[in-house]
């Protein structure tokens, strides 16, 4: 856990920016961001499996 003390009479708009520095530095930003959209496999299985029946419908459509 990051924890950022002010420093004298640091102002907040220079602490936020301390902050926001070590959390990119300590990398748990990207580690959420990740983590954000999890799906189980079998969602993406399921979705892979739409995504070729929307190819072959548009295949079939142009007259490939």
């Amino acid at each position: 856990m990051i924890e950022v003390k002010r420093k004298g009479q640091e102002r907040f708009e220079s602490l936020l920016r301390r902050f926001n520095r070590e959390i990119q530095q300590s990398g748990i930003l990207t580690i959420a961001k990740k983590d954000r959209y999890f799906e189980k496999e079998p969602n993406r299985t399921m979705r892979r499996e739409t995504a070729t029946r929307k190819t072959v419908r548009r295949r079939i459509k142009q007259g490939y």
